[in-house]
């Protein structure tokens, strides 16, 4: 093994080169290989992360209001914080033992076996070393993306932040939002009649699901009606027919609460209240 320290970043597939076993086949095609590996990684480094940025606000935020949105972004945001934490101490302890090697190599007295054994170890901290690296940066990428969608809600709401209260608020709204788009949904599929789960949903909430069947019969009559005249319905049509449930259902939650001898929302127990209002020790 060369003890020259290597400055490529591509250590295993050099080493690999090096096998005596390996044919003149093979050895070709690593030079190949190696001959458009630097162009190949610095395309690579645009896709060390798990998911494109649009994956992330359309299909991993998948919330259907904003505060809900926010919600999970701030959630995303804390995955990949902890998750960088632990690689920035992996990545530390891993430095740490490539600093030890390499003055274990400054031994005189090692024998040539016991040489390349560290040499080895060495290559492999290295290698993962490189690698964590990667993974590290397309997190820092991926946290940067989503302190940008943060700032970009809360501008959206014409907020510096939300409060518990305004989130706890908001949950009536999500919820029947979620369920009336899942219902209806899943009426598309099924001649019109919302699904068992989604009826369940409507139950659990108050919400009288012969009432909200009228409402996804009436709606999906609408779009059957404009496509019959050569117009085409759009999802902005049915955000706003979403938001129309709101409007229809939002007293009754509080209603079932009430008949169960439960609070929807208890002042006392939030951690912040909006800023109009003084909390009460």
């Amino acid at each position: 093994m060369n003890r020259k320290k290597n400055k490529s970043k591509d250590l295993t597939i050099t080493e690999i080169s090096k096998l005596p076993s390996l044919t003149k086949q093979y050895q070709g095609m690593l030079k190949n290989i190696n001959s458009s590996l630097p162009a190949i990684k610095k395309t690579s480094s645009n896709f060390y992360k798990s998911h494109s940025q649009f994956m992330g606000v359309m299909l991993d935020v998948t919330a259907i209001t904003p505060v809900r949105s926010l919600k999970h972004t701030l959630a995303e945001i804390e995955r990949t914080r902890l998750a960088l934490e632990e690689a920035h101490l992996r990545m530390a302890e891993n430095d740490i033992m490539i600093r030890k090697r390499e003055k274990q190599l400054e031994n005189p007295d090692l024998d040539s076996l016991e040489r390349e054994h560290i040499e080895h170890k060495l290559l492999k901290l290295k290698v993962n070393g490189a690698n964590a690296m990667n993974g590290v940066q397309g997190a820092i990428r991926k946290m940067s993306f989503f302190t940008t969608q943060y700032k970009s809600i809360l501008k959206k709401l014409g907020k510096e932040d939300i409060t518990e209260e305004e989130y706890e608020k908001e949950e009536i709204k999500y919820h029947i939002m979620t369920c009336m788009k899942q219902a209806l949904n899943s009426a598309r599929a099924r001649g019109g009649q919302i699904d068992e789960g989604n009826l369940i949903y409507l139950f659990d909430m108050g919400i009288n699901s012969a009432v909200a069947q009228k409402e996804v019969y009436e709606y999906l009559k609408k779009e059957n009606d404009m496509i019959v005249n050569g117009e085409n319905p759009t999802h902005e049509m049915t955000m706003q027919w979403l938001e129309h449930c709101v409007e229809i259902f939002k007293n009754d939650s509080k209603k079932f609460a009430d008949r169960r001898g439960f609070q929807l929302m208890d002042q006392k127990s939030l951690a912040t209240v909006n800023k109009d209002k003084k909390k009460q020790d």
